[in-house]
């Protein structure tokens, strides 16, 4: 007999076991697939057992749809172009399945004034954004309580008050003239890569103090963008997920605690009082009586650097772009003359002057939102039914609004809506008050 065949282990040759091995090995994922396909029917079973009578949103099947996964590829490698055309086929309301998760979206004045406007009780953001908890932080905004989360927010959103502004707007004029002093006078470069660089430089003076400006600029500058590759389509389902993006995320994230540990602990130390945010978060206090820790306050960092950084790169290299290609047109379409001309007769560049004295360069801004918008989904969880336009959108759903297709409506917007026009936005055009909500460029004031 040979040595294999005189191996056994519990009455099982072998050659036996081996082949039970390789077996299971092919039989085990389709049984997960097998029994994820069950769940996924008896769910949807029960969906429609319960809602039987009421008219639910169209279910998305164009396209590449598997079980239990539904269309995630879609999803997952370009959701705006699924949402386009769940659109086209469906209209302004209708549901995609992916995971196993019911995704509603939605589009048009009535739906957008809906979902701006419901409050969280019933369509929640905190559900909707778990997924930034391993970004801000427990404890930190969407991780938080509702009542610690709505003190944080006005926390927030005080420490850029328009006072506080006010005295931020010569930091920047410093900030940016000295960037663009190293320019020579002529040149090539990346727009957005130059104006992200400008707008971390601001940011780390305005926001998170001298210290990060003068010593830890490029330290932060790197461990932020570790933070923001953290931030993918998957994190919305599996934010834990040990992939890399989350791993250097979560990283991230702790040096960046350490860093504004020492900067706190030096400050306390030497009694030193800045005029930053940073000092603004330091010295609060929360209804009960306690201070932010450390965690929390460079939670509300990361929180505020990811608001506004993001979000304005993106706005104002598109700005930039539209009104180059509009001085390289020529004619009407160049816009630089007059914005030129609006600026000196503003006077000083302050914050009085920019809010109030520039219009086309405001309404430029909007135009630019408008036609590519950093946000491209706004979330909520529907924390209980909602009927929107005739469809109920059962309770546990995810539902999504697009800022893009918000700009893009022709109901809304005159034609060529896919035309960089700023003056839709100024006297007597006004398009964008046409409807309460009918445009959405950043999230209605709550997000």
């Amino acid at each position: 007999m040979s040595s294999v065949g005189a191996l056994s282990v519990s009455g099982l040759d072998l050659k036996t076991l081996l082949s039970i091995v390789r077996n299971w090995k092919f039989a085990a994922p389709c049984a997960v697939v097998t029994l994820a396909g069950v769940w996924v029917t008896l769910k949807d079973w029960s969906l429609y057992s319960k809602y039987r009578g009421k008219n639910l949103p169209p279910v998305y099947n164009k396209g590449l749809i598997l079980p239990f996964i539904g269309a995630a590829a879609q999803f997952l490698w370009d959701p705006l172009a699924m949402g386009k055309r769940g659109h086209a086929v469906y209209g302004d309301i209708f549901t995609v399945y992916v995971f196993g998760k019911r995704l509603t979206f939605v589009c048009g004045p009535k739906a957008q004034e809906q979902f701006c406007k419901s409050s969280d009780e019933d369509l929640s953001q905190q559900d909707a954004y778990k997924f930034s908890v391993p970004l801000f932080g427990e404890g930190v905004i969407y991780g938080a309580e509702p009542e610690r989360r709505a003190e944080q927010i006005k926390l927030v959103t005080s420490s850029l008050h328009t006072t506080a502004l006010a005295n931020y707007v010569p930091m920047m004029l410093q900030e940016t003239e000295a960037y663009f002093s190293k320019w020579g006078n002529e040149g090539t470069t990346d727009i957005y890569t130059a104006l992200s660089e400008l707008i971390i430089l601001t940011a780390s003076r305005c926001l998170m103090g001298h210290e990060v400006r003068e010593q830890l600029y490029e330290e932060v500058a790197k461990l932020y963008a570790q933070l923001d590759k953290g931030c993918t389509p998957i994190s919305f389902f599996a934010p834990h997920l040990p992939i890399p993006a989350h791993i250097n995320r979560d990283k991230a994230r702790n040096a960046m605690v350490k860093v504004f540990k020492k900067i706190i602990e030096d400050r306390r130390r030497d009694g030193r009082v800045e005029k930053d945010v940073l000092q603004i978060f330091m010295d609060a206090k929360f209804k009960d009586g306690t201070s932010p820790t450390v965690e929390i306050v460079t939670g509300l960092m990361i929180c505020l650097l990811f608001a506004g950084q993001h979000t304005s790169s993106v706005t104002s290299s598109w700005t930039g772009l539209f009104l180059l290609e509009g001085a390289r047109q020529g004619g009407p379409a160049n816009l630089l003359p007059e914005l030129i001309k609006e600026q000196v007769a503003s006077g000083p560049l302050d914050h009085r002057a920019i809010r109030e004295s520039m219009p086309l360069l405001h309404a430029s801004l909007l135009e630019a939102l408008r036609l590519r918008p950093p946000l491209i989904f706004l979330m909520r969880s529907a924390m209980i039914d909602i009927d929107i336009q005739g469809l109920t959108i059962p309770q546990g759903d995810t539902i999504f609004l697009s800022p893009v297709f918000s700009g893009q409506r022709s109901d809304v917007f005159s034609a060529p809506t896919e035309a960089f026009d700023p003056r839709r936005f100024l006297e007597p055009r006004n398009e964008h008050l046409k409807f309460s909500h009918g445009w959405v460029g950043f999230g209605g004031g709550r997000d």
